[in-house]
């Protein structure tokens, strides 16, 4: 780990090829720890109230920047210490090795004719009810979650990282956690995910706009065209209900040439939404692509956010 400069960029780095060769840490995992922290927190400030959600975001995000923040400072000058610190942060947050892995499980078995065993798998990729999809709304599914969790699991840690260290990737991861865990529409938190839900939709705003530019760049190398990606986030970004969400599904549909949105079901509840691409709509045989997509997002935005972190640590 470089010493003086490029000890940001180095970390980063460090980070993702980390995911990469051994994948999510399988013991004391620190975002897994977090999250039962931040249950336990929930279970006594619950309240069904707006002003009870943002007290509870407020420590839960506050406690462990604050904490990052102590030791990124505490390491002072020793700038291998903090890229090392960085590395270990970046590879606990992201998760592209697994998301590729679990894409390409489900594709698998939708290939083998296994459509309930692929049914089994889709919660590992998102929330929506799997057991009325058919083989095809299951391929959609992983496409559109590909291209999502891509953006929240590799791109926000890498560009908050880039520009804020270590305490941008754990207040980002913190952000993202408690929008899993209480900012969606249910009759419990209805209310009191609200600051959670809003201050993610904040959080994603710069990063979804990174993927987005990223997904056009590599467009090429799953036969799409970058300007054909541009013309289907403009057109269509905005006719997915989530404002991050949009462009980020829009330019994978216009990247695999494909139509995604439609309806679907999240606990019960059902949802449509408008159409983003002009070909025709997922199927199996379009998982690989997908996985070779968020691969080489991955790559673009790993580069991308590394030279941002060059930048700074050579500006100071």
């Amino acid at each position: 780990m470089p010493s003086r400069r490029g000890w940001l960029a180095a970390g980063l780095v460090a980070g993702v090829v980390a995911d990469e060769l051994l994948g999510d840490p399988q013991r004391w995992h620190p975002v897994a720890g977090y999250g039962r922290a931040a249950g336990w927190l929930e279970r006594r400030l619950w309240a069904d109230r707006v002003g009870a959600g943002a007290v509870f975001t407020a420590i839960a995000v506050g406690l462990p920047v604050v904490g990052a923040v102590v030791v990124d400072r505490g390491l002072g000058s020793r700038r291998g210490g903090r890229g090392a610190l960085l590395a270990v942060v970046v590879w606990s947050s992201v998760g592209g090795r697994q998301l590729r892995e679990v894409g390409e499980r489900i594709g698998s078995l939708l290939e083998d004719g296994d459509l309930n065993s692929a049914r089994g798998w889709l919660p590992w990729l998102v929330g929506r009810d799997p057991s009325t999809l058919d083989v095809d709304g299951v391929a959609r599914a992983v496409v559109e979650s590909l291209a999502e969790n891509t953006a929240d699991s590799v791109v926000g840690p890498l560009v908050w990282g880039a520009l804020l260290g270590t305490p941008g990737v754990v207040g980002y991861r913190a952000i993202n956690t408690l929008d899993a865990m209480v900012g969606h529409h249910s009759p419990r938190y209805e209310r009191f995910g609200t600051a959670s839900a809003r201050l993610d939709d904040l959080a994603n705003l710069l990063p979804s706009r990174v993927t987005a530019a990223v997904t056009a760049l590599v467009a090429p190398v799953v036969g799409g065209s970058p300007c054909r990606v541009v013309a289907v986030v403009r057109r269509d970004g905005r006719r997915h209900p989530s404002p991050n969400a949009g462009p980020v599904e829009a330019a994978a549909a216009g990247a695999l040439g494909l139509t995604l949105g439609g309806p679907l079901s999240y606990e019960g509840r059902a949802e449509r939404r408008g159409p983003l691409g002009d070909g025709p709509p997922p199927t199996p045989t379009d998982i690989p692509r997908s996985v070779r997509l968020s691969r080489w997002i991955t790559v673009g935005a790993t580069v991308l956010a590394a030279v941002v972190g060059q930048r700074r640590t050579d500006s100071r």
